[in-house]
């Protein structure tokens, strides 16, 4: 499974680039109406769970664990598709929606982190994605009744941590791939 997502890691950064870009849209435009904000989410879901999907390919054609990253892209993709069917949702069915996919999101993305530990320096960005994901998930859902400019600010705020995080976890990937190491590293001597 690393291999697979070292090798994948400008799929992390698109995720990524596309986190931040939700997330300057959400504050250029504040007053932006609940439609518009259930296509952009909708897009942004689509896109990160079929780039999820296709890391889950590669890792299945290598013989890696796969798992986890195919139930996020399916739980993306379906967020997604959930987000075009209905696009006059009404807000608080998009809050729970968007709470339920961010908590999902989250715990895979811990795990895989949990999976990295051992073999990656740097997995710790991926587990704070995770966190934060959780974090933002939870508040959503504790909060169903928020407005639909909050929503989009909180959304944004997401957005734009996330998208943060995981450019620079795919920096480090890329980098750990091509076997420059950043950061301290600890030697263990061998008995």
């Amino acid at each position: 499974m690393r291999e697979a997502i070292a090798r994948n890691w400008w799929a992390l950064v698109l995720r990524g680039l596309l986190g931040i870009g939700l997330g300057v849209i959400t504050f250029v435009w504040p007053g932006i109406t609940l439609a518009s904000l259930v296509i952009l989410f909708g897009i942004y879901a689509f896109i990160d769970g079929v780039l999820a999907g296709i890391a889950a390919v590669r890792a299945l054609e290598r013989h890696e664990r796969w798992g986890a990253l195919l139930i996020e892209g399916i739980a993306g993709i379906l967020t997604g598709i959930v987000a075009f069917v209905w696009s006059a949702i009404t807000t608080v069915v998009l809050v729970f929606i968007v709470g339920a996919w961010a908590i999902v999101t989250g715990v895979f993305e811990i795990a895989a982190a949990m999976k990295l530990r051992k073999h990656v320096s740097g997995e710790w960005l991926l587990a704070v994605t995770g966190i934060a994901s959780v974090i933002f998930g939870a508040l959503i859902l504790f909060a169903p009744l928020v407005g639909a400019l909050v929503l989009a600010i909180w959304i944004g705020a997401y957005a734009f941590v996330f998208g943060g995080l995981m450019i620079a976890l795919g920096f480090r990937l890329r980098n750990w791939r091509h076997g420059r190491q950043i950061g301290p590293q600890v030697t263990v001597p061998v008995h």
